[in-house]
This record gives structure tokens, sequence and C-alpha cells, in this order.
């Protein structure tokens, strides 16, 4: 049987002081996660021409995606095992230790190597960030913080791009690796001794080293696939079905594994709550249309407008931002009413007829275009905040760490789910005017024929519609738990 959780008596009540630093040392950490994300992707033709070799440079973004999304579940289960601070203070060190492998990399092997060590350490900073909120912060009172969490954002989204292409013009490029130190140097001195003060919800636990072995390398083959599919290799390829299929057969035996193990490496009662699995659900749709617009929405400018690369990256200010503020605005109305969910009900109902004006009318002028993003961008920003505390709200204590680890994988496996079917259908519309090639590729050489990009980005539209609508309806079936107004109050338990 069970024993019963209780916090340690040695972990007293955080003052706002307290509060304010934990979060504070927590957003240096997350930050550290959310820029890696895109102030590399600017510097990528420069290290490809230093280093030169461009043929392999799209595995320095590939190696640090399949570490860092295979290691999120494994820390926040093992955060529950042995603690928030233990596991976030080793996610800082690898993540360090492997941006400066990065940052002396002479050659483009020891660089995809250093960057797959990195993804190890980032995989946990953005998931163990976000248990530690639900560790000190009531999830009643969660909305007043969301400011925290729009500057990793806002900041990430805006000046990560540009700081890569600054460094790697005017200084170097391996200055986008020498960034981190300051930064997590700065999260780990606020957080050592602060993180201490963090309650602890004893409870013995082992862990399914079988369990996180078959579901890393069920995850690491499927990125493979959705990485390579109708770019390195065409979708009915022999490498790509066989990774498929490989994957498959490594998530079936994940499945048997969670059924007989002991304590299987995801709980089984996890997995049965509703609001678990509708907020997971509704995430992975809604994470993978922000991520998949970040990517083609420029494309989109550069195709349509005539824009530069970096007109269309300033263009995609207003959407990204009006993410932000929807998120923002949700976590504010979350704390002053009891029917929480019903901004994200609606956001995300406005949402889908926005991506359905730029499906039919793909053609808009620029001002209404921006208008359009800018709502939905705030439709699907609501979810956000809700989804998570919703879901920390629902589960065990002891099981924190271990739900918020499982919604983050989701969350990178729906960004990489919608950005290769954003690719495809664009890809297959594209066909007739341009033949198989890169996106890339179909856009530049369709500009230079004078095709019209309109009907080929309809498609990938309409797709973000109904990605959007999936969202909706999972926000819509999420049972509505009260919210507790204290950290150490047990949840009410949803029905499956």
């Amino acid at each position: 049987m069970d024993q019963p959780v209780r916090p340690t008596p040695s972990a007293p009540l955080l003052d706002h002081a307290q509060i304010r630093t934990i979060m504070v040392g927590v957003v240096l950490a997350m930050l550290l996660g959310a820029l890696d994300q895109t102030i590399v992707a600017t510097a990528l033709p420069t290290i490809g021409r230093e280093l030169n070799d461009v043929q392999n440079l799209s595995w320095v973004v590939t190696a640090y995606l399949l570490t860092s999304t295979a290691a999120t579940p494994l820390y926040g289960k093992l955060s529950d095992v042995h603690g928030r601070r233990a596991m976030l203070l080793l996610a800082i060190a690898i993540f360090l230790g492997g941006s400066v492998a990065c940052a002396v990399s002479r050659n483009i092997f020891v660089l995809i190597g250093a960057r797959a060590l990195q993804g190890l350490g980032g995989g946990g900073l953005l998931s163990l960030g976000q248990t530690i909120v639900g560790d000190v912060i009531a999830p009643r009172e969660r909305g007043r913080y969301q400011a925290y969490f729009a500057a990793i954002f806002v900041t990430s989204s805006i000046a990560g791009p540009a700081l890569g292409g600054i460094f790697a013009e005017h200084l170097h490029w391996s200055f986008v690796f020498w960034i981190n130190l300051p930064l997590g140097a700065a999260a780990y001195l606020l957080t050592n001794r602060v993180l201490k003060l963090l309650p602890r919800y004893e409870r013995p636990h082992r862990l399914d080293w079988l369990g996180a072995f078959l579901m890393s390398v069920a995850t690491v083959l499927l990125l493979l696939a959705l990485s390579w599919g109708g770019t390195t290799y065409p979708w009915n390829s022999l490498e790509i079905i066989g990774l498929l299929f490989a994957s498959a057969i490594g998530w079936v035996l994940f499945g048997f594994r969670l059924a007989s193990a002991p304590e299987p490496f995801i709980p089984l009662e996890l997995l049965a709550n509703s609001v678990v699995r509708d907020g997971v659900i509704g995430c992975f749709f809604a994470v993978g249309v922000v991520v998949g617009l970040a990517v083609f929405l420029p494309l989109y400018f550069e195709a349509m407008l005539g824009f530069t690369a970096g007109q269309s990256g300033l263009a995609l200010i207003v959407f990204m931002g009006a993410t932000v503020a929807g998120a923002m605005t949700s976590g504010r109305v979350m704390m002053r009413v009891a029917h929480y969910k019903r901004s994200a009900v609606i956001g995300l109902a406005v949402s889908v007829p926005a991506m359905l004006v730029l499906a039919l009318r793909p053609a808009l002028p620029f001002l209404a275009t921006e208008v359009v993003l800018f709502v939905a961008g705030v439709g699907i920003g609501t979810i956000f905040p809700i989804a998570t505390t919703a879901l920390q709200n629902a589960v065990p204590l002891h099981q924190l760490g271990t739900a918020t680890a499982i919604l983050n994988f989701f969350r990178s496996l729906g960004g990489a789910f919608l950005v290769t079917g954003f690719g495809a259908i664009l890809l297959a519309s594209a066909a007739s005017s341009v033949g198989h090639a890169s996106v890339q590729t179909v856009i530049l050489e369709g500009t230079k024929a004078g095709i019209d990009f309109g009907p080929i980005f309809s498609g990938v539209f309409y797709a973000a519609a109904a990605a959007n609508l999936l969202a909706f309806f999972a926000m819509l079936a999420m049972k509505e738990l009260p919210l507790r107004k204290t950290v150490t109050t047990e949840p009410v338990t949803a029905e499956p």
C-alpha cells in the first residue's frame, strides 16, 4: 500500500522575497533552454561556412532536439525521486558543459556531439522550472506570475534570432554558446541556496530504467523519421518507413512495460487522469501551431510579400507577441474567476476562424495579415497557463514533476509533428509547380519563377485551423477542478 505523502518537517514556509528569488533563478534557467532554441538558428550559415560542412548542418539542430525531448520525462521522474534542486542544478551543469564544448568545437561532428550533450541538460530546464513554480505557488495565485514567463518567451523569440545574427556576423559564432555561461552561473547561484527551502513530498520511489529506455528510443526514432522525412529521404523510402516501424515497436513495448512494471516510468493513474489527458492533447496541438507558424510565417512573408529575411523576422514579432499577451491575459483571468478554462475555450474558438481567414484569403495586405495573426496569436496563447496550471492542480504533489514533464514532452512532440506536417503540405501543394525539393528551395525557385504562392500556403493555414480546432475540443472536454488556494493541499482527483 502507498505510504502517505507529507511535506518534510524541515521545509519552512516561504516568504515573498524568497519566492521572488526562486522565480528569478528559475526564469534564468528556463531562459537558457528557450533562448538556445532560437539563437542558434540564425548563426547556422556562418557555422557551416567556418567549419566547412554545410551538408551535416541540420544535425546541429536535430541532435539537440532528440536528446532534449527524450530527456524531459526522465528529469520529471527523477525530480519526484531526488528533489527539484538536485535535478535543476544537474541540468544547468550539463547544459553549461555542453555549451562550452559547443563553443570550442572546430569540427562539425564534435559540435553535433556537444549539442547532443547540451540537449541532455536543456531537456530539464523548462520542465523543472515549471515544476518548481508548482511547488511554491498555489494554482489560484499562479496567474500573477505570468509576467515572469512572458519575459522568457518575449526575450527568446525576439532577442534570440537578433543576437545570433549579431554574434555570427560581428563577433564569432561561438558567442551564441558562450552567452549561456553568465546566464547559467547566475541561475545556479540564485537557486542553489533558496531551493533548499522547497517543500519535499516524500514517498519511496523506484525508477523504471527499462521503461525510460524504451520511451527514449521510441521517441528518438520517431523524431528522426519526422526530421528526415520529405527532406533527407522521401516519405515512402525504406529508411523512413523503417524508422517509423521501429518507433511503433518501441511504443508498443513501452506500453507493455507500463502495464507490467511495479512502478512504471509514467504512473498509470496519470494516464487515466482526464485533466492530464485533455491538457496534454490541447497543448500538443496548440504548441504545434505556434512552433509551426514561427517556422513558416517568415517563408510566407518572403514568398507572398517579397520581404527580406530580416523583415520577415520583424513581421513575426506581432504573432509571437500576441501569443504571450494571450497567455498573460488568461493567467490573470484565472485568478479572479471560478470557471477559469473559459478564456482558453473562447480564445481557441476565435483562433480557428482567424486561421481560416488566411487560408481563404492568403493574399491579404500586410496590415490586414498582421491583424489576423494578432487575433490568432492572442487566442492560441490563452491555453498555455490554463493547461499547465490545471494539470498541476489535478495531480498528487509527489507526481508533480512527472506530470509537468509529460506535458512538456508532448509539447515538444507537437512542435515536431506540426512543423513536419506543415512542410509536407507545402511541398505537396508546390510539387506541380517546382517539383520535389526542400521547403527553402521551393520558396527560392518559386519566387524566381513568379508562381502564385497563395494556394500553396492556404493548405498550411487550413492545417493550423484544424489543429486549433482539436485543441479547442480538448479544452472544452477538460474537467474544471477547483483550483487549490494553498501549495500543500492535495488535489481533488479527476474522473477518468
